[in-house]
């Protein structure tokens, strides 16, 4: 089955076109499958990759085709998949009641109780809520409603598939299948994570530093589940280089690697890249009262939505070629737009002078026959080129008006390559979408609250709240900004002007040494070791993600 990110959908594109890679389904069936006389469930077989490595590894338990009958089932809703995998079973002697061409929420809804099993594996389809067709959508989401679960409209169809295909595990079951890695990451699968550490005895996760399906950026992870073990019981993860190591790798490593306390709260399993000392750590500062979250002394917020970015944000090009000068406010739109912790009126120039985006169309907010003829000639460009037709614009009252064009105390990036950044704001200028706006809430000196910023425990900390998808990239909702502890600097001698140009030299862990001393070992008391450790964190998560850039 794919891990496609679907967003036109038929049922074709359903199954997408990302095959699991046989390195991938004979391990799993290696792993999961140990005895012949299993009962295997494959809930989303496609055309069949994971029922023929489960063939295999039966026979390399000695099972004879004519013993094969019964053991597995695989479940497909495309036909012409469906078809394919029946076709591949019966190159060993299976016959077509091996492979059910059905809906597998239906299938399990209609089992009255009956369909059990000793392993679960596959690759559950990746697809949004709203692509996923609704007859099939409601049967899933009732079941795990049955199941005390709570999905929404957040919810990727890959939760369900694998929520319910754990519940008809037997006592001693095993469940083993590729799951994405926003599984550690996202809210709406909070209670997924929940319900896994409660569920399972041992959860063992396999990942790769480097992406191993091509042509997507989809970060993917080996989920090895087991119901009801006695030894090493909790999470732990082995991560590997790539697939070519996973052929290498021996299942008795798997049942060595040390494991590490199942926290069944909703807390992300990022966390679990680390060993036993840096999570106590982590958990110790979270509990610690004197470090707040960024909510106790900001606000953040989206940055505004043009509805067309290439026609309301100008460069100096354009506002010459165009004559708007005077119909124009400064807004950033680009990270490379900053160079420091503070955006001031030399940047916005320098910007200017780079010919960067950096100043948005802004007619006076009257009916268009009430404005001057400059402003008019550029809306009937626009109108032209059918830009009021876009969703954002064509809801407008006057599509050419952008909204909620206040200016910030500060922004924070969205998203970032290398470290969090919070730059205050001296311009006036607001922000697109790509960079969230700030208001503070506190009376602290805004400069204060900008070096506070620049720690390796709020680093550390970002690296976990935050979400990685692939390609190095580190993203941040507003809300998991504010959720960031951020330890606030007392009396201080730091010279703001002095980071501020190390900042824009690009030298970040100077930086971090002369904050981290000042804040977290004289004034908060910890320990140089601690502090090295956290530090250790930041570059470890951080490296990780950066190692999977194509």
């Amino acid at each position: 089955m794919s891990t496609e990110i679907i967003e036109n959908v038929d049922l074709k594109k359903l199954r997408g076109g990302y095959y699991t890679p046989q390195a991938i389904t004979d391990f799993i069936c290696k792993w999961a499958i140990t005895k012949p006389t299993q009962k295997v469930l494959e809930p989303s077989c496609g055309d069949g990759n994971f029922i023929e490595s489960a063939i295999r590894r039966f026979k390399e338990l000695g099972v004879p085709n004519n013993k094969l009958f019964g053991l597995i089932k695989g479940i497909e809703l495309i036909e012409d998949e469906a078809d394919k995998s029946k076709d591949r079973a019966a190159k060993y002697g299976l016959n077509s009641t091996t492979i059910l061409n059905t809906d597998f929420f239906n299938y399990i809804a209609n089992a009255n109780g009956e369909a059990y099993f000793d392993v679960v594996i596959g690759n559950p389809p990746f697809i949004r809520y709203q692509n996923f067709p609704e007859e099939h959508r409601e049967v899933a989401f009732r079941i795990m409603e049955e199941m005390n679960l709570h999905p929404n409209k957040l919810t990727n169809i890959w939760v369900p598939f694998l929520v319910i295909s754990a519940s008809k595990l037997n006592r001693f079951g095993k469940l083993a299948m590729v799951i994405p890695a926003e599984l550690f990451q996202v809210k709406y699968a909070a209670e997924t994570r929940i319900f896994l550490s409660n569920f399972f005895s041992r959860i063992t996760i396999v990942t790769f530093k480097k992406l191993v399906f091509d042509d997507i950026q989809q970060e993917v992870v080996l989920m090895l589940c087991e119901k009801d073990v006695t030894a090493n019981k909790g999470i732990r993860v082995i991560e590997l280089n790539n697939l070519a190591e996973l052929n290498s790798i021996k299942v008795d490593k798997i049942q060595q690697a040390q494991a590490k306390t199942l926290d069944h709260t909703s807390e992300k399993w990022t966390k679990y890249f680390l060993d036993e000392n840096e999570i106590e750590l982590l958990r110790k500062i979270k509990a610690d009262k004197r470090i707040k979250p960024c909510a106790d002394v900001m606000d953040v917020d989206v940055g505004i939505v043009t509805g067309r970015n290439e026609f309301f944000m100008l460069n100096k090009e354009a506002i010459a070629k165009w004559k708007l000068k005077t119909y124009t406010t400064k807004v950033v739109s680009k990270s490379n737009h900053f160079k420091g912790i503070v955006y001031n009126k030399t940047d916005f120039e320098q910007n200017v002078e780079a010919n960067y985006p950096v100043q948005l169309f802004l007619p006076a907010n009257k009916d268009y026959s009430e404005l001057s003829e400059i402003c008019r000639k550029y809306i009937a460009y626009g109108e032209a080129m059918e830009f009021q037709m876009g969703y954002k614009c064509k809801i407008r009252k006057r599509w050419y008006i952008t909204p909620s064009l206040w200016s910030p105390d500060a922004f924070v990036l969205r998203q970032v390559g290398d470290y969090p950044k919070l730059i205050l704001n001296k311009t006036g200028a607001s922000s697109t979408d790509t960079i969230h706006r700030v208001r503070f809430k506190k009376k602290i000196y805004p400069e204060t609250i900008a070096l506070s910023y620049l720690n390796s425990l709020t680093f550390a900390f970002s690296e976990i709240l935050g979400r990685s998808y692939g390609g190095g990239v580190l993203t941040f909702e507003p809300t998991e900004i504010e959720e960031i502890p951020l330890p606030l600097l007392g009396t201080h001698k730091i010279d703001f002007k002095k980071i501020d140009s190390l900042i824009r030299q690009r030298k970040i862990e100077e930086v971090l040494d002369i904050i981290d001393q000042e804040l977290l070992v004289k004034q908060l008391k910890f320990s140089e070791t601690e502090v090295k450790m956290l530090r250790g964190i930041w570059k470890k998560l951080s490296g990780r993600r950066n190692g999977r850039k194509n």
